[in-house]
């Protein structure tokens, strides 16, 4: 967990209390401005009202530009961004025809995939031509082709499940199959900082939902021992099942899930598993296998492992990988399945593509080599952005990670500083983390040069002075000049 220090989060509140303050001042002026001619329907409440509207028109607007930054290239380790405008402060965005070549330190192409593959798009080229961009059926009726039984096949063998199901995204395999698994008089225990997906999915099923402290397996087994005893609400009979969920990588932290200890705790307490491994199948592990090839935990121990081919695969659309039963059983019952369209022939033929070259079926090594480049590259990164003193959060390993930025100014004042010497950086505020905990986001790919890494963290390391937000001491510069000297040779 982040430790903010005492100065920090005074700033940081002050400077948010601000925010707050000038906008609650505009409105109350703007009010008695337009009071006479209030565009208002008389008789209908307002669509946009509440906290949710004003924090968008007041905080959001004002950085709405380092965001939803449309790219006119495929999203490899350099993109293409287009440049906007704005005529009213921010209100509005306007495209312009020109964009700026910038390192990509945004996207989750860990792989890299997601660009022009000698193996993986003459195939997709080819099922594009033979099944068309869409199946334009669910998979029940007529959206189940060949290719989408291979890489069910395929995605069972690779994460080691006897059985899975694939889906047309990873956000609606979490939201639609959790429903499905449990139900009300069940009981979720959800990791804190578990994905928007998780948590929709945990409030739709109807089952009792606790949370645990993000990544602390004693907590968590706190939790599991109260709710045991307890049982259900009102009647105190058992719980009909007990589910427990987590991430893989957690993707706003980059820390791995503490799995062993985690799994060792479900099994005391006769609890099921479901894991998420949006950023981590394919990205880390010897073979690409997630976090249980990482942490040596057999997948057998694991009820429900659920994946996207959106990251790693540079395609789109999730699975769940489990037992023979429970896959038939979602097949039966699992809207999405019953009622989406299906995965796009095309998609799913470039998920087939990756993981093949990630197994080595392609008959190269080159899975291999991108497996060990997106190690490389992510420790190398890390550890250079910890010597100049920024606050990283994270493991080894993770190609996810964040730097703390605090305050509400430094924001995007770091994003648009970054843009201009062109790096493109995602940052990441309230509501999608705590109110005080605002940062920046890197993702590494296996795509990036060491030249590029080198440049982009040349690029940081400045924006961060003017920013100032290196948090800590920064290692002597003739010392990392002359670690950085050893790892280019």
């Amino acid at each position: 967990m982040v430790k903010i220090s005492f100065f920090t989060s005074l700033t940081t509140r002050f400077s948010f209390f601000l925010l707050f303050a000038f906008g609650k001042m505009r409105d109350f002026f703007n009010i008695i401005q337009d009071f006479r001619k209030s565009k208002k329907l008389v008789g209908y409440a307002p669509i946009c009202s509440g906290m949710e509207d004003f924090y968008t028109r007041r905080v959001y607007h004002r950085a709405q530009d380092c965001a939803n930054r449309p790219i006119s290239s495929a999203p490899d380790s350099w993109i293409d961004v287009v440049e906007r405008y704005s005529n009213d402060n921010n209100k509005t965005l306007h495209r312009t025809s020109n964009s700026t070549r910038c390192i990509n330190l945004g996207s989750y192409n860990y792989l890299g995939f997601a660009s022009t593959d000698e193996y993986c798009t003459p195939h997709v080229i080819e099922s594009l031509k033979k099944y068309s961009v869409s199946t334009c059926s669910v998979r029940v009726d007529g959206g189940t082709t060949k290719i989408h039984s291979e890489l069910e096949e395929l995605v069972a063998r690779f994460v080691g499940k006897p059985a899975a199901i694939i889906f047309g995204t990873g956000y609606v395999t979490n939201s639609a199959v959790i429903p499905v698994l449990i139900e009300k008089g069940g009981l979720i225990i959800s990791d804190s900082l578990n994905h928007n997906s998780i948590v929709n999915g945990a409030r739709e099923s109807g089952a009792t939902v606790h949370v645990f402290q993000s990544n602390n397996p004693a907590h968590l087994e706190v939790v599991l021992r109260e709710q045991v005893a307890a049982g259900q609400p009102q009647t105190h009979k058992p719980w009909k099942k007990i589910l427990v969920i987590v991430e893989g990588i957690y993707s706003m932290e980059g820390e791995f899930c503490r799995l062993p200890e985690i799994i060792a705790i479900c099994k005391k307490y006769k609890a099921y598993t479901y894991i998420d491994e949006a950023h981590s199948m394919g990205a880390v592990g010897k073979t690409g296998r997630g976090v249980c090839e990482l942490l040596g935990v057999d997948p057998a121990d694991i009820d429900i492992m659920m994946g996207t081919f959106s990251k790693s695969f540079g395609s789109c659309g999730g699975y769940i990988a489990a037992s023979k039963e429970i896959v038939r059983y979602l097949k039966h019952a699992c809207p999405a399945h019953l009622y989406a369209t299906s995965m796009s022939p095309p998609a799913v033929e470039q998920a087939i593509c990756a993981l093949k070259v990630i197994l080595g079926e392609d008959g190269s090594n080159r899975g291999a080599m991108k497996l060990a480049k997106i190690r490389e590259n992510s420790n190398f990164f890390r550890s250079e952005l910890k010597r100049m003193g920024f606050e990283v959060l994270g493991d080894n390993d993770s190609p996810v990670m964040p730097i703390m930025l605090y305050n509400p100014a430094k924001v995007p004042y770091f994003s648009r500083e970054c843009l201009r010497h062109k790096v493109a950086v995602v940052i990441v505020a309230f509501p999608a983390v705590a109110l005080l905990l605002n940062r920046a986001r890197f993702c590494i790919s296996a795509s990036h040069s060491r030249e590029d890494l080198v440049k982009a963290l040349e690029v940081i390391s400045k924006v961060g002075d003017l920013t100032g937000i290196k948090y800590l001491p920064a290692a002597p510069h003739k010392t990392r000049a002359k670690e950085n000297g050893k790892k280019l040779g």
